[in-house]
């Protein structure tokens, strides 16, 4: 029951830390875009 536990931890870990690198992820794509960084791939995708 201790391995138990202790796995329902590290895969607690596990999705606080993935939530927090897509949070990020999410943040740095919209930052790109506001800003004007992401218009070269804007007009790469879209022409």
């Amino acid at each position: 029951m201790t391995d138990t536990v202790r796995d329902d931890a590290d895969y607690s870990d596990f999705e606080r830390r993935n939530r927090r690198i897509r949070l990020t992820a999410w943040v740095t794509i919209i930052a790109l875009i506001v800003t004007g960084g992401g218009a070269t791939l804007l007009t790469l995708f879209f022409g």
